[in-house]
């Protein structure tokens, strides 16, 4: 038989940050505001890995693995969310980085042609 662990503040604090998130972001603007700067914030990440990735020209095919395997995790991620009919606001924020960082990426390929 094993005894459950005493729950630390630490993880009631961090357990309830989503609930508060989520409280937070009831407000349509202040829901697309965050969705914006997700955004905006995994496209110039996007942007940035391609353009690093392509100046050095070394890692091209480490980096394109480890962008293919973050859009995948992120995609299953999602199907994950998906079972639940209901807007939730991880779900959007995982489908804004989605996009963010994949128009990052296909802005800077198609730059590079």
């Amino acid at each position: 038989m094993t005894a459950r662990l005493q729950t630390t503040r630490l993880q009631r604090t961090i357990g309830e940050a989503t609930a508060r998130l989520d409280l937070w972001a009831t407000n349509p603007w202040r829901r697309f505001s965050l969705l914006l700067i997700a955004l905006t914030g995994s496209f110039m990440i996007g942007n940035g890995v391609a353009s690093v990735s392509g100046a050095l020209n070394l890692m091209d095919p480490v980096a394109a693995m480890l962008s293919v395997g973050l859009m995948e995790v992120m995609v299953r991620v999602r199907r994950h969310w998906a079972k639940d009919r209901d807007s939730h606001l991880g779900r959007q924020l995982l489908d804004m980085t989605r996009f963010g960082l994949l128009y990052g990426l296909l802005l800077e390929g198609f730059k590079l042609l």
